[in-house]
């Protein structure tokens, strides 16, 4: 009996580390780019079209070698625009002169959208929604609001804000949005951590009129509150606008990685940070509690061990917290190049970090921080996540604040093959309502029958076209190999898989 009893336990133990060590298939892993003061994209504001294009491409292809399956694009910095757009004027990041379009024409968010789908990456649209500058000494073109919408903004620290407490002001971001995501086949809406604007000095932000004017019920010691109300409307308003138009565009934020310390509030981390609760008045933990936002990706930019913001300490609050809400971490890739404590210069932090995460399956993937620093290699951080923590391909993760139904089966899997070519075709899907599916995954199996088509190791590629070259895998595959092909929806859900075929290689 004693013996049953242990063999039992080694059974379960070992079952356990297979799970633990097969690879997740379902995870998120993104990058910022970041297009403020050209930090990430175009290098430079007058570059040509071609060089703009030719950098965003190298920059896809580099993210599709890495198995990142997510790019969080920033197309709205300044309250202006890299997409086509009758509200607002393109930007002086992407042309050097505000309001000038591109030449010769194209448009940025669109062909971004096109290139990162062909490759089955998902884009998020990062969106400031306040921010109107980066100084005040700037040329501001009559598009933009700063010169139709001039009674919504205030001046703070050298930069223009809209004024959250202004109704307009809501009015008017939601028009944006919804503008956005109606014309272009976005796959989610992001803001990161700019709402209020970080206090500088003692400078309080200039809102006493709007406070005055639109003060719902709060009182005058209760401006604070007021101001995180006002924040908490958009959000809200926000989450029904998108879905009003696109069910399946996700919400998602990403905010300064400490809500609130212990010493402020009894659910804080045990931290002793600046807080977005009371710097930025962002209460996304009522975001996340009401379900106002679909992910969530708090900015944990700081090294394990860090003694005011403990990396570990906040990513175990935030797996607490999330209130089963997407959660996606914030990971400070530029810190590997500008880090100057010891903790980023020797060995990999973000090693470290993404090891670490491993201990917490609330946590559903990472964003990493941002583009190009990240794919300058730094401490061989791409060779780290190409060979070990992003090997295999992966899909995003389906959003538990979304409703959807599986995506239809692929038909018709056949393999033909025409001189040298081996083709794998099947007849091309519509999802529910005609609307175009996101792509499809292509599985190979060893022998004769199908495999755990839970584990990734077994995904061939991702495709929106319906057929896939298998010549070209020829000197991979050797014996007899079992394929079968699924579908992926706008709401990220995989279709049952085709009945398998097989081929002899």
């Amino acid at each position: 009996m004693k013996f049953l009893k242990l063999h039992v336990l080694y059974v379960l133990l070992f079952c356990s580390s297979m799970l633990f060590s097969q690879p997740l298939k379902h995870q998120m892993r993104g990058a910022w780019i970041a297009t403020v003061v050209n930090i990430d994209w175009p290098s430079k504001n007058d570059l040509s079209v071609e060089k703009q294009q030719k950098e965003l491409i190298d920059m896809l292809n580099a993210f599709q070698s890495m198995n990142i399956n997510t790019v969080i694009f920033q197309a709205r910095p300044t309250s202006d625009a890299f997409f086509v757009s009758s509200k607002e004027p393109w930007s002086q990041y992407l042309t050097g002169k505000q309001g000038k379009t591109p030449e010769p024409f194209y448009d940025p968010l669109q062909f971004l959208i096109d290139e990162a789908h062909a490759r089955a990456m998902e884009v998020h649209v990062w969106l400031n929604p306040y921010r109107v500058s980066m100084t005040t000494k700037q040329f501001f073109h009559e598009q933009h609001p700063f010169s139709h919408k001039n009674h919504l903004i205030k001046e703070y620290a050298d930069k223009y804000y809209f004024d959250p407490g202004f109704e307009e002001t809501r009015q008017y971001i939601n028009a944006v949005v919804k503008d956005i995501v109606m014309r272009y086949d976005i796959d989610a809406v992001h803001f990161d951590d700019y709402f209020y604007p970080y206090k500088v000095g003692k400078q309080e932000f200039p809102d006493n009129d709007s406070f005055k004017k639109e003060p719902r019920n709060f009182e005058k010691n209760e401006k604070n509150d007021w101001r995180r109300n006002n924040v908490n409307l958009l959000i809200s308003e926000l989450q029904q606008t998108i879905k009003s138009v696109k069910p399946w565009v996700e919400f998602g934020i990403s905010p300064f990685g400490v809500w609130r310390n212990i010493d402020q509030d009894p659910r804080g981390s045990r931290t002793k940070a600046f807080s977005g609760y009371d710097g930025l008045h962002a209460d996304v933990l009522k975001w996340l509690e009401e379900g106002t936002i679909d992910y969530v990706a708090p900015q944990l930019y700081w090294e394990i061990g860090h003694s005011l913001a403990d990396y570990k300490v906040l990513i175990d609050w935030w797996a607490n917290n999330s209130n089963n809400k997407n959660l996606y971490i914030g990971l400070f890739a530029s810190g590997l190049n500008t880090g100057n404590k010891t903790a980023w210069k020797r060995g990999n932090e973000l090693a470290r970090q993404l090891q670490l995460n491993k201990q917490y399956p609330q946590q559903d993937g990472v964003i990493l921080y941002s583009a190009r620093p990240l794919l300058k290699n730094p401490l061989g951080i791409c060779d780290t996540l190409r060979n070990n923590y992003f090997k295999y391909p992966s899909l995003v993760p389906i959003n538990r604040n979304i409703k959807g139904e599986a995506s239809a089966q692929p038909q018709n899997l056949k393999i033909a093959k025409d001189n040298e070519t081996i083709l794998l075709t099947w007849d091309k899907v519509s999802d529910t309502g005609g609307k175009k599916i996101a792509y499809y995954v292509v599985y190979r199996f060893d022998g004769t029958s199908i495999g755990n088509i839970d584990d990734p190791r077994f995904i061939v590629t991702k495709t929106t076209d319906n057929f896939l070259d298998l010549s070209k895998y020829s000197n991979q595959f050797k014996g007899e190999h079992t394929f079968v092909v699924t579908s992926v929806n706008k709401f990220k859900h995989e279709s049952p898989a085709t009945k398998f075929v097989v081929k002899q290689f």
